[in-house]
């Protein structure tokens, strides 16, 4: 059984009269992965606390009306201005197939590095998710790597410092394996950089000598008079 589950219900309208469903604060869904695609809805807090923690990467026990669907989210749509989610894609799923997933990738232990603790270095992280293929059971919540050993400002965390658990693999087989996850930088060495910049005289063109020693508006003169 997976971890999280989520009760729905069946529904009937759908185009303009879902406007009318999410003010009685059900959150439209479509589940996928039968024969023929399942309409439903649910309540908006319940489903929002699932969704916070299953993602994209864990499957979630669907119960539609007495109905029960293994499934993972596939797609959710989210309103521009309010930020409520508006309609959810679930994708049903067997317990022993192999499903792709998209995982998040946790950096841990950068504060006990070097590059942090005595150099004082900063990182960005570039790659926040990955995508996975693995049965449901061994879908991972998240990917982790260890920036313990980071220690010089070239220092990066690429996709070969995953460490992928048993069962799992990476979606893309061709995928570069040194492709950057996470980089460093001297926040000191930019901020004295953004300062001299900032510091440094604008020379205006009018003050700027000609090739015969005079500035623009004295040599156009002197030629004039020529």
């Amino acid at each position: 059984m997976a971890e999280y589950k989520l009760s729905l219900e069946k529904r009937e309208v759908s185009g303009k009269k879902l406007k009318d469903l999410r003010a009685k604060g059900l959150i439209p869904s479509v589940v996928y992965g039968g024969k023929e695609p399942v309409l439903a809805a649910s309540e908006y807090v319940a489903t929002e606390k699932v969704l916070s923690g299953a993602g994209y990467h864990s499957p979630i026990d669907l119960d539609v009306a007495g109905k029960k669907h293994l499934a993972i989210v596939k797609d959710v749509q989210i309103d521009p201005v309010s930020r409520k989610i508006i309609n959810i894609e679930f994708q049903a799923i067997s317990a022993n197939e192999v499903v792709e997933a998209t995982t998040p990738i946790v950096i841990v232990n950068f504060e006990a590095s070097e590059a942090s603790k005595i150099y004082h270095f900063a990182m960005t992280q570039a790659m926040e998710e990955i995508d996975v293929k693995a049965k449901p059971a061994d879908l991972p919540k998240e990917l982790v790597i260890d920036a313990t050993n980071l220690k010089e400002v070239d220092d990066k965390l690429t996709i070969a410092d995953i460490k992928l658990p048993a069962g799992v693999e990476f979606a893309d087989k061709e995928m570069d394996a040194e492709q950057v996850v996470a980089s460093l930088y001297d926040p000191a060495a930019e901020a004295a950089a953004r300062e001299a910049e900032e510091e440094a005289p604008v020379v205006d063109a009018a003050d700027v000598p000609s090739d015969n020693g005079a500035k623009p508006e004295e040599a156009e003169a002197s030629e004039k008079a020529e």
